[in-house]
């Protein structure tokens, strides 16, 4: 360059406070861009994440319908085994050989619902859960306290804790006020004025 020719900028304050200015923009924007960058990446972690619980709980819970199906099956054997009376004086052999084989079947059944997860709710004399019961009548006469399943028409069933048919019951019902006065009266009576 000679002394004739003019530099091509000259390097004002001005022009260097645009520089500084546009840097830092441009670093703000990087940093924006960062920001967002690892944003999309957890959400892309989440994802992938959740897909792997679903498809998890997905085979989990995959023989629900099965599941569901085989639950009359076992119903239906264990009402043939109680059908028989424990009381009769000679089963023929034919009718014991019977009982025998539901029992046998019944016991294998139930195995394999313990094999895959499938939990018999039988909750009598428990306290009523509308998530696992399903109240079918109230009893009247009872020495249970109120809210008490007190029968059981039909057990349910759980598959990996979740709910798969809820047990019909029967629940002990709250005693009504003037049966509880009419129950102290006769416990503790007054002496009648005279």
């Amino acid at each position: 360059m000679t002394e004739d020719e003019e530099p091509p900028f000259e390097l004002t304050e001005e022009l260097s406070e645009e520089i500084v200015s546009k840097e830092k923009e441009l670093e703000e924007e990087v940093g924006k861009l960062k920001d967002q960058l690892l944003r999309t990446l957890a959400d892309l972690e989440n994802y992938r994440k959740r897909s792997e619980r679903e498809r998890e709980e997905m085979a989990k819970f995959a023989i629900s319908g099965f599941a569901r199906e085989l639950l009359s099956v076992s119903d239906n054997l264990r009402r043939a085994i109680e059908s028989v009376p424990e009381d009769h004086a000679q089963p023929e052999k034919l009718l014991k050989s019977l009982l025998e084989g539901v029992g046998i079947t019944e016991n294998e059944l139930l195995a394999a619902f313990k094999k895959h997860h499938i939990e018999k709710i039988d909750p009598l004399g428990e306290t009523f859960d509308h998530q696992f019961h399903q109240a079918m009548f109230e009893v009247d006469d009872t020495d249970q306290p109120p809210g008490t399943i007190v029968h059981v028409l039909q057990p349910g069933y759980k598959l990996h804790g979740r709910l798969l048919r809820p047990a019909l019951v029967g629940v002990a019902k709250q005693k009504k006020e003037n049966e509880k006065n009419t129950e102290a009266e006769l416990k503790s009576p007054e002496p009648l004025p005279t």
